[in-house]
């Protein structure tokens, strides 16, 4: 499945206990999501049953490491329970490492055509991001040197750490270069995801993204949510804005009560089965 290009190998682990004690080996993560040699994607998603929500979310990244949560992940996520009947309502309580987040979707004719999610709030100071320095303070358009490069940069936590830095030409960024310095940065004792973002508008932003884990990716719903914080912390941008990735758009409102609103897509590929 894809979330405007953000795409995940989503394997329905409910009904036996190995699938997902095997398929979270990091090797087995690494081999299901390698390009060449396995299926191919920028994450692996187990779906497992819950005591606290409808179902819950585990979320590999290609590396084998685990994140704390996805926002076009957890699109698909909610888009496959509710089209597999694991789910019979357009409103789910999912379990994740970040909380219990709750997507609704927009249904048509029984599909599900787009899915909004509740993000939660931004955590901004230091501690909970989590990065160096004076734990109660914010992190915004502070100095970052990488690669021989300052840049100003804002930090922010979507239950995941990103680090957001604003650019007239996202393009003109060696991104294979610059995000792997960056997300190991020692400002960022978790690693962080990275985000080069351009302000086209107040409310339309332009973003490349550098996820911690995995890379390159078209699309980052957490990290598009982060981008708009990040801007109007900076005074940049209004609080609803869509965001345009590489793979798609997505719109993000930020409300007056705090809360990030996530809107946009997402597609089934294809269907296959694995052999142990």
């Amino acid at each position: 499945m894809h979330g405007a290009g953000n795409d995940f190998i989503v394997v329905d682990a409910l009904k036996d206990n190995n699938t997902e004690r095997l398929l979270a080996l990091p090797d087995v993560v690494m081999r299901l999501c390698d390009r060449h040699f396995g299926i191919g994607a920028d994450g692996l998603i187990l779906i497992l049953p819950s005591e606290i929500g409808d179902l819950k979310m585990r979320i590999l990244n290609p590396d084998g490491s685990e994140a704390e949560m996805c926002g076009n992940g957890i699109r698909c996520f909610a888009k496959y329970a509710f089209e597999h009947g694991l789910v019979g309502k357009s409103s789910l309580r999912v379990e994740t490492l970040a909380g219990v987040i709750c997507p609704e979707l927009r249904l048509q004719e029984g599909r599900v055509v787009s899915v909004s999610v509740d993000m939660g709030k931004p955590r901004l100071t230091r501690a909970e991001i989590p990065m160096t320095g004076p734990g109660e303070d914010r992190a915004v358009a502070f100095d970052l040197s990488a690669q021989g490069s300052t840049f100003k940069a804002t930090a922010v936590s979507m239950g995941n750490p990103h680090c957001v830095i604003f650019t007239d030409d996202p393009e003109g960024i060696q991104l294979e270069s610059i995000g792997p310095a960056i997300e190991n940065h020692p400002f960022f004792p978790r690693k962080t995801n990275v985000e080069f973002v351009q302000v086209l508008a107040p409310d339309r932003l332009k973003m490349l993204v550098w996820e911690r884990g995995a890379g390159r990716t078209m699309a980052c719903g957490t990290g598009a949510c982060a981008a708009l914080v990040a801007a109007v912390l900076n005074g940049l941008a209004e609080r609803t804005a869509r965001v345009l990735l590489p793979g798609g758009e997505l719109e993000i409102n930020w409300r007056s009560d705090d809360r990030l609103i996530m809107t946009g897509p997402a597609e089934e590929v294809f269907t296959g089965s694995l052999k142990a």
